[in-house]
C-alpha cells in the first residue's frame, strides 16, 4: 500500500467515524478535550485503526 492510499484511508476512516462523533463530542463537555482525545487514542478501535495506518507510514519514510 502506497502512501497516498493510507493517507485517503485515513481521510476516510476520520470523515465516516470521527467528524461529529457522540463519544467524543460528550466527553469533551463532561472531561475536557485532552480526556476525549487520549480516550480516541487509546480505547476506540477507529483510533486504534488509525494508529495502525500511521504506523505503515512511519515505515515507509524509513
Amino acid at each position: 500500500m502506497n502512501r497516498k492510499d493510507v493517507l485517503f484511508r485515513i481521510n476516510e476512516l476520520f470523515d465516516t467515524y470521527c467528524e461529529g462523533c457522540f463519544v467524543k463530542r460528550t466527553f469533551c463537555k463532561e472531561c475536557g478535550k485532552s480526556y476525549a482525545q487520549s480516550f480516541c487514542i487509546q480505547m476506540c478501535t477507529v483510533g486504534e485503526k488509525i494508529q495502525q495506518y500511521g504506523q505503515l507510514l512511519a515505515k515507509q519514510k524509513t
